[in-house]
């Protein structure tokens, strides 16, 4: 089909703009042009440096004097990316940079306030296993 033929079918601007940009990839790449490409995506909010300095701060960790916290969140460290950079990111979206500088979330292991230790530890050693191995003449004869 011929540029001419087309553009004259479309009513907008935006359309003619859009089978002309086709056309053109396909002039210069020929079919292999028409073929969607991945879009570029939003540019990320923090740069290569800006992500460096927040792996540095949460690989140091915080100092209960200086930050006010024992330990890091996504609100303080939302933050801290404010303070430091004029920058203001969502608590999701500063959760997936950490996930892809290689962090995770870790947290401990909830424990009941009425825990005994020695109480537990005497029950694993008095406890006999849940399986014991027979004794080789109650099993009956293979055929």
């Amino acid at each position: 089909m011929r540029l001419r033929s087309v553009g004259s079918r479309c009513r907008s601007s935006a359309a003619r703009s859009a089978v002309l940009r086709t056309v053109l990839r396909f002039n210069a790449e020929g079919p292999e042009g028409l073929i969607d490409r991945k879009a570029p995506g939003a540019r990320p909010k923090l740069d290569a440096a800006q992500r460096q300095a927040l792996a540095e701060r949460v690989e140091r960790g915080p100092i209960p004097a200086v930050d006010g916290v024992v330990r890091w969140r996504l609100k303080d460290l939302a933050q801290w990316v404010f303070e430091e950079f004029g920058i203001t990111l969502d608590e999701d979206t500063l959760g997936r940079y950490l996930k892809a500088l290689g962090f995770r979330k870790i947290s401990a292991r909830p424990r009941h306030a009425g825990q005994n230790e020695l109480a537990m530890e005497a029950f694993k050693k008095t406890s006999p296993p849940s399986w014991r191995r027979s004794a080789p003449g109650s099993r009956p004869a293979p055929r």
